[in-house]
């Protein structure tokens, strides 16, 4: 039997470059096998859901979920640890790995399939993934139908024409928080990477590799580009910075970022599921903003709570969360 992880994935899942990231930077040894239609049978006889990536155990256990499949890994494989000492900073990471995944995944989404050309340059790439074996006409024909599935499918993150200024200020904004941040450091929370690196990169990656976006980017953001560029294989260059140092310039993104649109967002989605809604309305900030519910992320949103249950008595952390307006989010 193999001594190596299989990850099985794609270039263009930003939840799969997320794990393979996680992957180089502990050295934990893997292959990385892009899922097409040449490893479904294998994929299939470990995978519980048709979604990557898919890590499958030495001893042949396959695990799904970017999140559950690192955590399970670090309580294995503790060093290098992606987790800080300080239980306020490991609370935070947390915090802003679950805002990467579930509202970076907007902007990502969002440009990838609203946008005519990155639209088509994205259906290209999959097309060559799924049928590049089979020639031409079979790729320019699985081109169009995953163009025309997934534009279909801008729904299901709430990309609307309503929605779209909202996105798109959102991207632009953390653009700027984090050029602001990441000019004085090498990763989000110092000098190693942490949870909330992981989550945020795995978005900000793919949106860097796609024509509209990655045009914003590499035209406003050097430091961001530049820390996108370090996560593809990351490693260590200093210890994690205490809360002091980093709080110039992270207070602002959790303030104008998480605590005034993602968690407000995430407790609309839930209050909808809990109604049993098809769709639902509400205001962020000054912007109206309807979709249909994310199942999903009501079950990641409970889970988010219950880290910060268990961490509310670290002293500082609830100051913290007050003042960036998280807190009433959170400890219901």
């Amino acid at each position: 039997m193999s001594s190596d992880f299989r990850i099985f994935g794609s270039e263009l899942s930003p939840y799969s470059v997320k794990v393979r990231s996680y992957f180089r930077y502990k050295g934990l040894p893997h292959q990385w096998i892009p899922r097409s239609p040449a490893v479904q049978g294998e994929f299939q006889k470990y995978a519980k859901l048709p979604l990557v990536p898919l890590v499958v155990t030495p001893d042949g256990v396959g695990i799904q979920d970017s999140t559950p499949i690192i955590e399970q890994l670090e309580a294995r494989h503790p060093d290098p640890s992606i987790v800080p000492v300080d239980p306020t900073l490991a609370f935070l990471s947390a915090l802003l790995e679950e805002y990467g995944d579930e509202w970076g995944n907007k902007w990502m989404f969002h440009y990838r399939w609203f946008y005519q050309a990155d639209a088509w340059a994205t259906a290209e790439r999959i097309a060559l993934q799924m049928m590049g074996a089979k020639g031409p006409l079979a790729v320019a024909e699985a081109r169009t139908a995953v163009a025309e599935r997934m534009t279909g499918r801008l729904g299901f993150v709430g990309s609307s024409d309503k929605t779209r200024p909202t996105i798109e200020a959102s991207f632009k904004q953390v653009l700027v928080l984090l050029e602001a941040h990441l000019a004085k450091r090498p990763y989000l929370l110092g000098g190693r990477p942490a949870m909330a690196d992981l989550g945020l990169w795995g978005q900000l990656y793919e949106a860097a590799t796609d024509p509209t976006p990655g045009a914003v980017m590499r035209a406003s953001s050097p430091s961001v580009m530049a820390w996108v560029q370090r996560m593809v294989s990351p490693a260590a260059q200093g210890p994690f910075e205490p809360w002091d140092a980093l709080a110039p310039t992270l207070v602002p993104l959790l303030q104008k970022e998480v605590g005034g649109l993602f968690l407000p967002w995430s407790a609309a989605n839930e209050a909808a599921i809990a109604r049993d809604d098809n769709t639902f309305e509400t205001s962020l900030g000054d912007t109206g903003w309807s979709q249909t519910p994310q199942k999903y992320h009501a079950r990641s949103l409970a889970e988010i709570r219950r880290k910060y249950k268990a961490a509310a008595a670290v002293p500082g952390l609830t100051a913290i969360l007050e003042q960036t307006g998280c807190l009433k989010y959170l400890a219901e």
